[in-house]
């Protein structure tokens, strides 16, 4: 086991692990998609079923981006099973259709990095934070945030964060600040002036700023 924290671009490490759905081998489930595993402090909690209902509801937009789902919890699959009957009904939902992985011994949580040291259990324990790990198809780790146990997640942001890394993964462009899919984007600086053309035939738009540099360059997203 390590608490080293892991960095993006790193090779996120497989594992093997109990879950409501049956035991899994992390990237044989991935299979060739891409993943999100974000992480909980512990059944019965109220933030939590909040989050976990929400992402229930958002199972088909993860899935039509090619994103697989998993949480992780630090309690038992017997534990996982009932708390779910109590996500559905929060969040008036027929089904529940991800796995929750049974981490009640904290092994996963330590390996990865997973604690909020500031947020102690009624032993003195640290809490499980809230981490949001983005896994593409190699497997490697390609955005890490974590959030205090005390502060619920905004899914519609991983959301847009996906859509970003997607987009830009295949394009010349970075997704500027509060951008959301279909709006402008950013030509990269490594994109020749004499090439913009021919990469973005539906037109640029270079910001003149006071520095004179050429660098504010937008473009239509492709």
């Amino acid at each position: 086991m390590s608490d080293k924290a892991l960095n993006i671009g790193d090779q996120f490490p497989n594992f093997e692990a109990e879950t409501n759905e049956g035991k899994i081998d992390f990237y044989e489930w991935m299979g060739n998609s891409w993943a999100i595993l974000f992480s909980h402090p512990s059944d019965y909690t109220p933030v939590c079923t909040t989050e976990l209902a929400r992402v229930a509801s958002l199972v088909p937009e993860f899935l039509k981006r090619g994103v697989k789902p998993i949480a992780l919890s630090c309690d038992t699959v017997e534990s996982h099973q009932g708390w779910i009957e109590d996500i559905k009904s929060f969040g008036k939902l027929r089904s529940f259709d991800y796995p929750i992985i049974a981490d009640d011994k904290r092994e996963l949580a330590v390996k990865l990095n997973m604690l909020d040291k500031d947020e102690l259990n009624a032993d003195g324990i640290p809490l499980t934070c809230r981490a949001v790990f983005i896994i593409d198809e190699k497997k490697k780790l390609r955005l890490s945030i974590l959030y205090p146990a005390t502060t619920g997640r905004n899914f519609d942001e991983i959301l847009r964060v996906i859509d970003s890394l997607k987009l830009t993964q295949t394009k010349s462009v970075a997704t500027p600040a509060d951008w959301k899919p279909g709006t402008d984007c950013m030509i990269l600086p490594t994109v020749k002036t004499e090439d913009i053309s021919e990469l973005f035939p539906n037109g640029a738009v270079c910001v003149a700023v006071p520095s004179g540099k050429s660098y504010l360059r937008f473009a239509p997203q492709p």
